[in-house]
C-alpha cells in the first residue's frame, strides 16, 4: 500500500485484520500538531475513507505522550489575517469528517491540540497517569480548534470552563468519569487495548458503522427530534443492504455473520 509512506511525522502500520494505525512520529517536538502534520493526518484518512481493506483506524502519539499541542514556532509568526486564513481550520474539518471509526490510544498528556485531536476521535482509551488539558490560556490565547465547543458538549459546561479557564489538565480517572474517555488501563497496553476495541469494531458491518457514526455525530448539533429522525432514515436505509439480510440470517443459524459493506 503505497500511500501507506512517505509522511515525514507518521507511521502508519496495517494490521490484517482491517485495523490501520497512525502513529505520530515526531519526538523531538513532543508531537506537536503543525498544519504539515494535520495534513499529513488529513491524506492518510483520506486514503483509508477510499479503501475497504480498513475497517477501522486508531491514532496512537506512542508510550510517553500523544500530542502537546499546536506547533508554537508556527504560530507565533501568525497575525490575525493570515491566522483567519490559514489552512489549518479545513484540515480539522477533514479529520472530523472521517467516516470510518477512529481511536484514539492516548499515553502521557494530550494538550491543546492534542485534546482537540482526541475529541475528534470517536473513542479514546489512556493510560493511567495521562493527563488532558487545554492550556491556552497561559499563553494569552484560547483553544482555537474546537477545544471550547467539543469539550463543554462532552464533559459539560462547569468542568470544561475550568480546564478553559485556568489552563489546568485534569487526570485520566477524573476524564473517565466526565466521559471524555472509554477506558484506561496501564500505559504500556494502550496501544493494544485501542487495537483490540478497533478490531472488535472492524467485525462489525461497514455500512452500519457508517450510519452509526453518521447519526452519533450529529447528537451534539440538533435536537432530539432531530436527531431520531436522521436515526429512523438511517435505520430505514440499512434495510436495502446485504449486511443487513446476512445479519439477521447469521443471528437465527448460530453462525458468525460475514459483512461485505454490501
Amino acid at each position: 500500500m503505497t500511500w501507506l509512506t512517505g509522511y515525514p511525522d507518521l507511521i502508519c502500520d496495517m494490521r490484517s485484520e482491517g485495523v490501520l494505525i497512525i502513529t505520530l512520529d515526531r519526538p523531538q517536538k513532543r508531537n506537536t500538531l503543525s498544519n504539515d502534520v494535520l495534513a499529513q493526518i488529513v491524506t492518510v484518512l483520506n486514503g483509508a475513507s477510499e479503501h475497504e481493506s480498513v475497517k477501522a483506524v486508531v491514532i496512537y502519539g506512542g508510550k510517553r505522550l500523544f500530542a502537546a499541542g499546536a506547533d508554537l514556532n508556527e504560530l507565533a509568526e501568525q497575525k490575525s489575517i493570515a491566522t483567519w486564513l490559514n489552512s489549518r481550520p479545513k484540515l480539522w474539518q477533514h479529520i472530523d469528517q472521517f467516516d470510518k471509526p477512529l481511536i484514539a490510544a492516548v499515553n502521557g498528556y494530550a494538550l491543546g491540540a492534542g485534546l482537540e485531536l482526541a475529541l475528534l476521535c470517536d473513542i479514546t482509551v489512556a493510560g493511567d497517569g495521562t493527563l488532558f488539558g487545554l492550556p491556552e490560556i497561559t499563553l494569552g490565547l484560547m483553544p482555537g480548534a474546537g477545544g471550547t465547543q467539543r469539550l463543554a458538549r462532552t464533559v459539560g459546561k462547569s468542568l470544561a470552563n475550568q480546564m478553559v479557564f485556568t489552563g489546568q489538565a485534569i487526570s485520566a480517572q477524573k476524564a473517565l468519569d466526565a466521559g471524555l474517555i472509554s477506558e484506561i488501563t496501564i500505559p504500556e497496553n494502550t496501544l493494544n487495548k485501542a487495537c483490540e476495541l478497533a478490531s472488535l469494531i472492524a467485525q462489525r458491518a461497514p455500512l452500519a458503522l457508517r450510519a452509526a457514526k453518521m447519526a452519533l455525530k450529529a447528537v451534539p448539533n440538533g435536537s432530539l427530534s432531530q436527531g431520531l429522525m436522521m436515526e429512523r432514515q438511517l435505520f430505514s436505509l440499512l434495510a436495502e443492504t446485504q449486511d443487513r439480510e446476512e445479519g439477521i440470517l447469521a443471528f437465527l443459524d448460530k453462525r458468525k455473520a460475514v459483512f461485505e459493506g454490501k
